[in-house]
């Protein structure tokens, strides 16, 4: 019993084999996927994905930092519109990205807030992106906490400090992905010290492929190797990592 909680199988990665992607994920144990919005662009193929796949697929609805640019507000606009159209359980993916362009930090932010209060305003958890950005995160988290927002710090990069951070700032769970499979990641000591009612594990794909499958497309079907990871480095059955990952993904996600 696999819950993947982000991944992005609608992308253009799987028109090839998307059939064949999702079969691989069943046959893996994979019973739940969520599926995170990327840019207006990509909404129409997210949704295709959702209806064709209603009891394996969960969605959510959201700009992701690195496509906010000086017409993010339009794109909000269709965005917003389209979070209350069809039953979504989060809104995501957002934050901020710094790694790839400062241009738009103040939008970013701009974005990240709005978005933040729209899951406050219709009681959903956010999925939350946040790379070389911890530090404008936690700052917009802070600034909006009398709205108590809730959600995921997905794909989780920071260190024990970090953590101690988001615990402080409420209802958070943390996102661990194929990254903590790769030789020497600095990731393994802080993958032990995350609570274990708090994680939840997940792809990203197709990015971020787990070992023995690195440098390749990422699939839902190998959030199995990062499970088994886990197990091994916290010392328990892999079943209960399973059963325990998938129970806090459905409160994560009011499953």
């Amino acid at each position: 019993m696999l819950f993947d909680t982000h991944t992005h199988i609608y992308l253009p990665e799987f028109d090839d084999d998307r059939e064949a992607v999702v079969q691989r994920a069943v046959e893996a144990g994979v019973s739940r996927m969520m599926l995170p919005n990327v840019d207006v662009m990509t909404i129409d193929a997210l949704q295709a994905v959702l209806e064709a796949y209603p009891h394996l697929c969960i969605g959510a609805m959201g700009l992701h930092p690195t496509s906010v640019d000086d017409d993010y507000s339009s794109s909000l606009d269709i965005i917003e519109a389209r979070l209350d159209s069809s039953p979504y359980h989060a809104v995501g993916e957002i934050g901020i990205d710094l790694y790839w362009d400062k241009t738009f930090l103040k939008e970013q932010i701009d974005a990240f807030e709005m978005q933040v209060r729209w899951a406050a305003e219709r009681n959903m958890p956010i999925i939350i992106h946040c790379r070389e950005a911890f530090a404008p995160i936690v700052d917009v988290l802070r600034r909006l906490s009398y709205l108590t927002p809730r959600g995921v710090f997905h794909s989780f990069g920071g260190d024990a400090d970090d953590l101690a951070v988001i615990a402080d700032l409420g209802d958070f769970y943390i996102g661990v992905n194929g990254i903590v499979t790769f030789k020497n990641s600095s990731l393994r000591d802080m993958a032990m010290t995350i609570p274990l009612d708090r994680l939840v594990i997940e792809t990203d794909a197709p990015y971020l492929a787990p070992v023995p499958h690195r440098g390749r497309r990422n699939e839902p079907a190998y959030v199995r190797h990062t499970a088994e990871f886990m197990a091994l480095c916290r010392d328990m059955s892999v079943a209960e990592l399973e059963q325990t990952t998938y129970d806090n993904a459905c409160r994560l996600f009011g499953l």
